[in-house]
């Protein structure tokens, strides 16, 4: 039986965020590499050239990234100054993080209450090096984006309870591959980025925010409530990130505790832990 490349790519995913996990739960004791090998049932010649191959760097490297100290190091550097040092962090040459531009734009309030009546929204699925995704976009932007955990059919059905009354078509437009772009990391091909959001206005200011916080950067619930000035708001801060719609481009996977420890995540805690360990792989290879 012959594998597709799509399914070849999320075994291989899964394989990887399951070693990732391992890593993760061990990190104190440092695992070796023929332990991790054999969480995942590969030799260790395999595992550490498929490792290599999707994060840049071997599992040893990688653990690093995977600890808390790592993570309240980041906190410790960036906390004072979230907004000004923002956007300091590029992966190479003229492609810096600081060159996309986000635009957000809510949806008018005849939009939002009537379920996305009278909106032509198009959708399309992706591979990622997280698995599997379906995006969709209005004439306006990106107004969702999520992995694709089960079927994509049932990862449609999730897109349309977001808008019931929309009008859908299978097509992948110029706004979603130019959000698809940010997977490949040529940022030089992002141009502008658009979003076309469902949310309140505090929701849209939160998501907003979470746009400044770089790759390999990190921030905290209390640290977005504060830059916000609203310091007692961290619950709804909170809610408003876990309803963010659209995954990895708004990178509510960058909001960890504030002892240094990752959280969960709407998609997974698995996923975030991978993801955050890959954008700190990405940036350190970049320095």
């Amino acid at each position: 039986m012959i594998i597709s490349m799509e399914t070849q790519n999320e075994i291989d995913y899964k394989r990887i965020a399951e070693a990732i996990e391992f890593l993760r739960i061990n990190y104190k004791r440092q695992p070796t590499l023929e332990e991790a090998a054999e969480q995942v049932n590969l030799s260790p010649f395999h595992f550490q050239r498929m490792f290599k191959d999707w994060a840049g760097v071997t599992p040893k490297q990688f653990l690093q990234y995977l600890s808390v100290e790592h993570a309240k190091s980041i906190l410790k550097d960036k906390q004072a100054s979230l907004f000004d040092t923002a956007f300091e962090t590029g992966l190479s040459g003229t492609g810096r993080l600081h060159d996309l531009f986000i635009k957000v734009e809510g949806m008018t309030p005849g939009e939002y209450k009537n379920g996305g009546e009278q909106l032509n929204i198009n959708y399309s699925y992706a591979e990622s090096p997280f698995g599997s995704i379906i995006v969709a976009s209005t004439g306006k932007g990106i107004c969702y984006m999520a992995f694709v955990d089960g079927t994509n059919d049932e990862a449609l059905i999730e897109l349309k309870n977001k808008f019931p009354n929309a009008m859908y078509t299978q097509f992948l437009d110029t706004f979603q591959q130019n959000a698809l772009f940010i997977f490949t990391q040529d940022w030089s091909k992002l141009n502008n980025i658009k979003l076309h959001l469902k949310g309140t206005p505090f929701q849209l200011k939160v998501w907003e925010t979470l746009l400044k916080v770089p790759i390999g950067g990190l921030t905290t619930y209390g640290s977005l409530a504060n830059d916000l000035k609203n310091p007692n708001a961290c619950r709804a801060v909170g809610s408003a990130v876990g309803g963010n719609p659209v995954a990895f481009l708004i990178p509510c996977h960058r909001v960890i505790r504030s002892s240094g420890e990752t959280g969960q995540y709407h998609w997974g805690s698995q996923r975030k832990n991978a993801m955050l360990g890959w954008e700190a792989a990405q940036t350190a290879k970049a320095s």
